[in-house]
């Protein structure tokens, strides 16, 4: 938040001081006084429910007639409020496009466009599509009797525009960061400065108006719920209204669960990096996704011999790593399985056909065009059941994935590789002297700070200690 921006929360009363601006007003809560968006707000005067009036000697056909009268009302002021707050972000966009972007352009020796990208995202793609959605809006409003207009079909015409948002988002972090490098060279702040004075905007800093889209996108579902809410069930807008707040509010959900995936990709490239022996592509090339992991026995086919693997499944392909016999917290990297066309095959307990033993909890990894197939045994029955449970949201993953388009570009995934290639050379020890295995890499380590949730599945699991050849034993998936 800005110094002057005034902070609060849903249901607070604010005492509006000054409202001369129509997309930022002044207001005052609780003991704070400062700007907040109007578009964010809505006036008690409008807004409050219809009161329950006593029928008079009209009888209850009066009442029910009066009671009708104030819905259309009510649905006529959210009409009004949609319409009002789209006209008014259409002009916010278009001083942020002409104001900044455009007087940006002129000065290439103050920015880049590697820098323009970073600081604006696609705003420019937000604004067109913004004045195509105002558009449709204003052809559907019904002026002469508001509260027959029926606006869900927009919302519903446009929803995969509004996915642009996603882009803004997620690139907004990043925004913010570069502004604030620039904001501590005067030269900048005075240009920003005279570009905000050119187009006549409220005294707030570009950071400020570069969140309005983040906060936009967020408030569709509440005045698609408040619009429903009065829209009685017989009216013709009714059920694409209806169908537009689910659209809207699956909208804002994507946009969330693809942040949380981008803010993913810098744990899962520094956790690459501290694999030892890693080959081939790197795993944010094709994956943006832990989904699960553990310990597995892989049996080679048809000598049958065991090997005790970590598995980590990601979307579109599974690793596997061997743990260092004197450091448990090291892993060498050992080769990877791709999930595309593979089918996942639950085995029964029993003497396998083409091989000389019998197995336990296990299943086969196999592709039906190429005949590749991975023979993979867990411990325990409930871990095997955990795994199978693990490749179907693989593939439901992937599957959402494309219907969604979500992708890591080449510029995301060369930063968080250069990110964790950073981290991992400052970790390096400086006393070379000490034996081979103890100047391994350990795993990264996270942020003690970090909520428990966020510290994600790429601990590896706890492990009972034991005798090293007991454990062997032990831990054999299959008897002769």
């Amino acid at each position: 938040m800005d110094d002057q921006e005034l902070g609060f929360k849903a249901g607070d009363v604010i005492e509006v001081m000054d409202a001369t601006n129509r997309e930022w007003w002044w207001g005052r809560v609780a003991d704070g006084e400062g700007w907040f968006p109007a578009s964010f707000v809505r006036l008690r005067v409008n807004q409050d429910e219809p009161s329950n009036k006593e029928a008079g000697d009209g009888g209850a056909e009066d009442g029910g007639a009066e009671a009708q009268s104030s819905r259309d009302q009510m649905r006529t002021n959210v009409i009004n409020e949609i319409l009002s707050t789209e006209r008014d972000y259409i002009k916010h966009l278009r001083d942020v496009c002409e104001g900044y972007i455009r007087q940006c352009h002129k000065r290439a020796d103050m920015f880049s466009e590697e820098q323009l990208r970073t600081i604006f995202g696609n705003i420019q793609d937000i604004y067109r599509c913004q004045k195509a959605f105002v558009t449709a809006l204003e052809r559907k409003f019904n002026r002469e009797r508001p509260h027959l207009s029926e606006l869900g079909a927009c919302f519903l015409e446009h929803q995969a525009n509004f996915q642009i948002y996603s882009e803004y988002c997620n690139n907004y972090p990043n925004a913010c960061v570069e502004l604030s490098r620039l904001s501590k060279l005067s030269k900048y702040l005075y240009f920003f400065e005279a570009c905000r004075l050119l187009q006549k905007m409220i005294d707030i800093s570009l950071d400020g108006f570069l969140l309005t889209p983040v906060q936009k996108i967020c408030k569709y579902p509440l005045q698609l719920a408040e619009l429903l809410k009065y829209t009685h069930p017989q009216h013709r807008d009714f059920k694409d209204v209806e169908a537009a707040l689910h659209a809207m509010k699956n909208v804002a959900r994507l946009i969330n669960e693809r942040k949380r995936r981008l803010e993913n990709i810098d744990k899962i490239a520094q956790w690459q990096s501290s694999i030892e022996d890693w080959e081939g592509e790197d795993l944010l090339v094709r994956s943006s996704e832990l989904i699960y992991s553990g310990e597995l026995t892989r049996v080679t086919q048809p000598q049958a011999k065991s090997q005790q693997r970590m598995f980590f499944l990601f979307d579109h392909q599974l690793i596997y790593c061997k743990k260092d016999l004197l450091r448990r917290d090291v892993l060498y990297y050992k080769g990877r399985v791709d999930m595309d066309g593979l089918e996942v095959l639950d085995l029964e307990d029993r003497k396998h056909r083409d091989l000389p033993v019998s197995i336990r909890n296990a299943f086969l990894l196999q592709c039906g065009t190429t005949g590749e197939s991975h023979l993979l045994c867990a411990r325990k029955p409930e871990q095997k059941q955990r795994w199978l449970k693990a490749f179907a949201r693989e593939k439901e993953q992937v599957r959402l994935d494309q219907e969604t388009g979500f992708f890591i570009t080449e510029l995301q995934r060369k930063q968080a590789m250069l990110n964790a290639s950073r981290r991992q050379a400052a970790w390096k020890p400086k006393a070379f002297g000490r034996p081979y295995y103890l100047t391994r890499q350990k795993h990264p380590g996270l942020p003690a700070s970090l909520p428990q949730q966020q510290v994600l599945v790429l601990a590896e699991p706890k492990r009972t200690p034991s005798a090293f050849w007991h454990s062997i034993s032990r831990l054999a998936p299959f008897r002769k």
